[in-house]
């Protein structure tokens, strides 16, 4: 039977292992651990490592470090501060990683009811303990179901007159590759989430997410393969971006929420 990221009762397995960074990457997610700790001390409840390292699938020089921060109260502009100074230093001392990110929140907020299945789930399947006591424990098991769909991207026509804003705002090559990248990863994986409950299964991968999308929209399937391949190679072409923003995303944004509803709003 085929596997689909499932574990024996069909609940979502959680991806990405310590174990799994690949030899070049240890250096850096060492340093992480160490300057995280140095920065937050006991403001510091947990730190999780997400994407390509804990999944060990980066590639050097191309890959980010994306690590997720859980404080014991909501971060203040101190915080913010602090991560921004990390994560910079980082990217700086480290040519492996293009880049590191930081999601930055008190653990309140990622074991609220409201977050249950947006950032909850995110921290329990996706994401690998690097620091502290793992949250995943006081938060439930995820299926793949269409509650798990509207809830991490039922929300993508609300971003899209930002994303719009932002194209309008840019003009340097590095913008347009930036944008490419963020655009595109948010395309292919609501893509996926928009199919998740009828493929059966969960899968972090942009290649395969398009694939498996393409299998049920094949009058978008190339759209989206394309995605996919400026998702792990971005582009400096607005071109690319206007398609983005004037066609697949306004689409994707209408059969989601036809197909699965908005996403509950915030507080």
């Amino acid at each position: 039977m085929e596997h689909r990221g499932l574990d024996a009762d069909g609940y979502i397995e959680r991806e990405g292992a310590l174990g799994q960074v690949q030899a070049e990457f240890r250096p850096v997610v060492a340093a992480a651990r160490e300057r995280i700790a140095e920065a937050y001390g006991r403001r510091l409840h947990s730190a999780y490592l997400y994407g390509s390292l804990p999944r060990g699938t980066a590639r050097p020089g191309l890959s980010d470090l994306d690590l997720l921060l859980a404080l014991h109260r909501e971060p203040s502009e101190e915080d913010r501060d602090a991560a921004e100074v990390l994560s910079r230093g980082l990217d700086e001392d480290f040519p492996e990683i293009e880049g590191a990110g930081i999601l930055l929140y008190g653990k309140d907020t990622l074991l609220s009811e409201q977050e249950r299945y947006d950032l909850g789930w995110f921290l329990a399947c996706l994401c690998t303990p690097l620091l502290g006591a793992d949250l995943a424990e006081h938060l439930p098991r995820y299926r793949p179901d269409g509650l798990l769909a509207r809830e991490t991207n039922g929300d993508l026509a609300d971003v899209l007159p930002d994303w719009r804003a932002k194209v309008q705002a840019a003009s340097a090559p590095e913008d347009y590759r930036r944008l490419s990248r963020a655009f595109a990863r948010r395309l292919v994986r609501a893509g996926f989430t928009l199919v998740m409950p009828r493929w059966g299964g969960w899968t972090s991968d942009l290649t395969e997410s398009a694939e498996i999308f393409g299998a049920y929209y094949p009058e978008r399937a190339a759209q989206m393969r394309d995605a996919a391949a400026v998702a792990l190679d971005p582009v400096a072409d607005p071109a690319v971006l206007r398609t983005y923003i004037e066609d697949l995303g306004p689409w994707l944004a209408d059969e989601y929420t036809a197909r699965h509803g908005p996403k509950a709003p915030r507080s």
